[in-house]
């Protein structure tokens, strides 16, 4: 297997996750007198670029226009940017990636660069479509810390084309990271339970705060409403694309919630004690089971 300390690593796109992709490998990889990797960064932010080299994170940063130079150079490549230009920079960029080289995303939706897998792929280029579970309410590179990772989970989707010792390598190297949990699925299974996990819990952030009275509510708080809406301070931009991107399975999950919201409702609104404390009592035992299921794996 490849040495991860030696391989040059390519960044398309350095904001929060490119940059703490980046961080992470820099820290945890090529902090080492006998390191002889690099890693090179494209981006449209000069400033990102700029912060980039003077914290000594990047060793050399390209424009856009020369992206094709730095993916000629590359072991490994991560693109990080919304997904449709995720797959446009994909298909744009096809021809100039180096022969060997390992290719990922970090795209929080799958369905369309899965269905452009004939338009992306190259024989002698592996392309492992991956999602890194880590984030923050906060944007950008100067954002960004090699820390977010810890004990965090990673999913894979894995297809046929796939060599398995570059799925190996690349498990090995994301555990290198941080991540704790690697999991494998299909795209279409990852799109489903991502409308659950992630895009429902942003949905359900950012309408609880559209709902407030005012600004000073969090006068009043204490803890809940702070802990339920931190993820609402959301990069608008790239979250209506994910919402757009997967609406129908998002859509059926906002169903489902609005089934679950309504009976609840109905149970208040008659003063049904019993009903509602048995209903309580049940999601308090569905959560407890959850946690242990997060505990053991």
């Amino acid at each position: 297997m490849r040495s991860f300390s030696n391989l040059t690593y390519g960044f398309a796109g350095l904001g929060l996750m490119g940059g703490s992709l980046a961080k992470a490998i820099r820290a945890k990889l090529l902090d080492s007198a006998s390191a002889r990797g690099k890693i090179l960064a494209m981006d449209s932010n000069m400033a990102a670029l700029a912060s980039a080299m003077e914290k000594g994170v990047v060793d050399e940063v390209f424009e856009p226009e020369a992206a094709a130079l730095m993916l000629k150079r590359c072991d490994i490549v991560f693109v990080c940017l919304y997904p449709a230009k995720t797959i446009d920079f994909l298909k744009e960029y096809r021809a100039d990636f180096k022969s060997g080289a390992v290719v990922s995303d970090i795209s929080g939706v799958k369905t369309g660069i899965m269905r452009s897998l004939p338009d992306i792929l190259r024989g002698d280029v592996d392309f492992i479509c991956g999602h890194p579970m880590a984030g923050s309410e906060k944007e950008g590179f100067y954002h960004s810390s090699e820390y977010i990772f810890e004990g965090r989970n990673y999913i894979l989707m894995p297809h046929l084309s796939n060599k398995p010792e570059n799925i190996l390598f690349f498990k090995g190297l994301i555990g290198a990271l941080g991540f704790s949990r690697i999991t494998e699925t299909d795209y279409e299974l990852h799109d489903h339970k991502i409308a659950f996990t992630s895009q429902l819990c942003h949905v359900i952030a950012s309408a609880l705060v559209e709902s407030a009275e005012d600004a000073e509510i969090t006068a009043f708080g204490g803890g809940s409403f702070e802990d339920l809406t931190r993820i609402a301070m959301i990069n608008a931009p790239l979250w209506t694309e994910l919402f757009l991107a997967n609406r129908a399975e998002l859509l059926a999950h906002i169903d489902a919630f609005k089934v679950s919201l309504e009976k609840i409702t109905d149970l208040i609104r008659d003063a049904d004690g019993d009903g509602l404390c048995g209903v309580l009592e049940a999601v308090r035992v569905k959560r407890t089971a959850m946690s242990t299921i997060e505990l053991t794996k």
